[in-house]
């Protein structure tokens, strides 16, 4: 038999404390009723002796100590799962918001999930195809990897992640379900409305699950909101068999609800005032990536954020790098020059990248093709450097010709339109168009074998072509 509590201890912001509590439990879900018609949740945060302490998940404005019925549901927050999320849009919490009626739920599962056993984990094969050059090509997307993007205030994070949503599948010849679960947190009403207009011109919304928790919201929902998202791609990867691409933006303005919480909490604040548990809250939500053994579905996983400042050291990018494997990193002087998406290729990288990608997965040059852009483009900038000192006229032949590699690789490779789906032969095939811009023997970093078989490509197709002629 359900107990209601009449009237809270205290109020303080999204936090209200209850007295006289029995029976109380931490994550425990309650249901609030203020002026005997208003019905709201909380959950129970910290729970000792006969006190409990509720973060209520909608606005407290018009709460007050004795206007307040609660009742304890003793269960954690969950939410109704199924395969018609796919094509939906829900709130933060996981209530529809597209007009279309609730879902019919197969399972109520809980958001927080359980912990995976790392005995259990498979380890990242294959890949997923984005359809953008920079990084199905030199920072590929592993099934099951965790590689965020590091972005700025200003730069385009927002429309790389609609050309993501859009792009991303598992390859030209693959037969296996792929969906997509979209969570974005603290966004502007225009750019919900963005993101949720372009995934249905485009088509590709009846694979799309959205979770849409807006700035006006209230800060609390923002902190579930990720968890809700898991807890829906969790259900489609691992019961469903799905590989599930979740992207979820923006990670700053979570961290900052984090921080804003514990501010009321007045716990005692960590660098930058951030709670000295963000690692392990992070932590908490970016693990629950992966594959499972025994399961055919897999979660991947691309959390975006804004550094304050572009600062790489700032703690919300500084935690992210310690858990997750590689990194974006958005650029805001190609972004300055008007090239999309403006990709820092050199401090980029994704460390799973070798484990998905080659013969059987992609193509047997890739990973050589990688290696020997990359190690181009750090010499671009050895030339530019030296152009910068003694002037352009004065450098050598081959740095002028690196100089061109660069302005080319900038402009053909990293650039791209956004509505421009590359396939990865694309992207290898434009690679080998800019290295045969060098002297084969500057290719130091791929095999004669295979330079044999692709850079004196062109030339030996031109030759047919002649021949047939």
């Amino acid at each position: 038999m359900a107990v209601e509590y009449l009237g809270l201890s205290s109020l303080n912001g999204p936090l209200a404390v209850l007295e006289g509590v029995s029976g109380a439990s931490y994550d425990e879900i309650v249901e609030m009723t203020v002026d005997g018609k208003e019905k709201k949740l909380g959950r129970i945060i910290e729970a000792y002796e006969d006190k409990a302490v509720i973060q209520v998940f909608e606005s407290t404005g018009n709460m007050a100590l004795k206007n307040t019925h609660t009742r304890l549901t003793g269960h954690p927050m969950e939410i109704g799962v199924s395969a018609d999320m796919l094509g939906r849009t829900f709130d933060g919490l996981g209530n529809p918001i597209d007009g279309l009626g609730p879902i019919l739920a197969d399972k109520k599962l809980d958001v927080n999930g359980k912990p995976l056993n790392p005995v259990a984990r498979e380890y990242p094969r294959n890949y997923i195809r984005t359809g953008i050059s920079a990084i199905d090509g030199l920072m590929t997307l592993i099934r099951g990897q965790k590689l965020p993007i590091f972005s700025g205030n200003g730069l385009p994070h927002d429309q790389l992640a609609a050309q993501i949503v859009m792009q991303s599948s598992l390859g030209d010849n693959s037969d296996e379900k792929f969906a997509v679960v979209f969570a974005a947190m603290g966004v502007k009403y225009d750019v919900a409305e963005y993101f949720e207009r372009t995934f249905r011109e485009s088509g590709v919304l009846d694979h799309v699950a959205m979770f849409i928790n807006l700035a006006n919201d209230p800060v609390v929902e923002r902190l579930i909101t990720p968890k809700v998202a898991l807890t829906a791609a969790e259900y489609l990867a691992f019961e469903k068999d799905m590989h599930v691409l979740v992207i979820m933006t923006d990670i700053t303005n979570y961290a900052d609800a984090l921080r804003e919480v514990s501010a009321a909490r007045k716990e005692v604040p960590g660098r930058r005032g951030y709670p000295g548990y963000m690692y392990t809250d992070l932590a908490s939500i970016y693990e629950r990536a992966g594959r499972q053994r025994g399961k055919n579905g897999s979660i991947t996983m691309i959390p975006i954020l804004t550094m304050p400042e572009d600062d790489k050291t700032h703690p919300i990018p500084d935690l992210t790098g310690y858990i997750t494997e590689g990194q974006i990193v958005l650029d805001r002087s190609l972004f300055g020059n008007n090239i999309y998406p403006p990709i820092s290729v050199l401090p980029s990288l994704s460390r799973l990248m070798k484990d998905g990608i080659g013969e059987g997965y992609t193509r047997a040059d890739h990973q050589s093709v990688a290696n020997q852009l990359f190690s181009c483009y750090a010499k671009v900038g050895d030339a530019r450097n030296l152009a910068s000192v003694i002037g352009e006229d004065e450098l050598s032949d081959l740095d002028k010709k690196y100089l061109e590699f660069g302005k080319a690789f900038e402009g053909r490779f990293v650039g791209q339109g956004d509505q421009e789906n590359r396939s990865i032969i694309d992207t290898l095939e434009i690679g080998w168009d800019l290295l045969r811009m060098l002297p084969r023997e500057e290719l130091d970093r791929i095999d004669t074998k295979i330079l044999d078989v692709y850079y004196d490509k062109k030339d030996a197709d031109t030759d047919s072509d002649k021949k047939q002629a």
